[in-house]
């Protein structure tokens, strides 16, 4: 037995001079330890965008264009101020202005057509207080609908007819109130608002008027070019041209 363990052969490793660590021909033991160091984040640079602020001007005339619907719609609200007295406190910082605004005949006429004829077809203010504009004239178009069904539907004093028109009034009067502070609250901070249904029909109007105006230059246009081939001896156009141009 001691014989047979002098002649194993010795199991001894030696170290390679190329590769100094132990256990040379292990795959897994002589393998490199992995770098677990996290990666650094790439550097993002921050720059600022230039900012363009709406001019105060516009701001002013935007908040000017919203009071028109409101001063128009607080007929609306009697209903609610007799049921509720004490809402008239929210509403006294704003009676010196309704008093100016009640105090020239024809207010509520004289105010939409300057509105939409001095602003919204005025193409020398911006964008933004067109919008404004256009939003505010457009609800108050809007405002009048009520008041028309209420005379034509009569629905008296007493009745289901009379609360229902006493509850239509007051969802008015309070939607003409939440847009009235919300457009206020935008103009001043310089943001364009999208009133709920309003924005869509100003829209409509706007293309609407666009429409005819491109309608009346070409109709312009079209009469200018019959009045010059009047003028010129020929009265049947470019057509007559041609065919005298065949004749010769």
């Amino acid at each position: 037995m001691a014989a047979l363990c002098y002649s194993l052969p010795s199991l001894t490793l030696k170290l390679s001079p190329l590769n100094p660590k132990p256990y040379p021909n292990i795959p897994f033991l002589s393998q490199p330890k992995p770098d677990l160091r996290l990666s650094k984040k790439p550097t993002t640079t921050i720059t600022r965008m230039s900012l363009n602020p709406t001019p105060a001007t516009d701001r002013l005339i935007s908040v000017a264009a919203y009071s028109l619907p409101f001063f128009n719609s607080l007929q609306y609200g009697r209903y609610l101020f007799i049921q509720y007295p004490q809402l008239g406190i929210l509403f006294d910082p704003i009676l010196p202005f309704l008093s100016l605004y009640k105090s020239v005949p024809y207010a509520s006429f004289v105010a939409f057509f300057a509105l939409y004829l001095g602003v919204v077809r005025n193409p020398s203010f911006s964008h933004y207080v067109r919008f404004n504009s256009m939003q505010a004239v457009t609800l108050d178009v809007l405002l009048v609908v009520p008041l028309l069904l209420t005379r034509i539907l009569n629905p008296g004093r007493v009745g289901l007819g009379f609360k229902v028109m006493v509850w239509g009034h007051t969802g008015v009067f309070v939607f003409s109130c939440l847009c009235f502070v919300y457009g206020v609250v935008s103009s001043i901070l310089g943001r364009t608002p999208y009133l709920p249904f309003v924005a869509d029909a100003a829209d409509c109007m706007g293309q609407l008027d666009l429409i005819v105006k491109n309608k009346l230059l070409l109709s312009k246009s079209n009469s200018t070019f019959v009045f010059g081939c009047f003028m010129s001896g020929n009265e049947d156009g470019p057509v007559s041209q041609k065919e005298n141009a065949r004749e010769t």
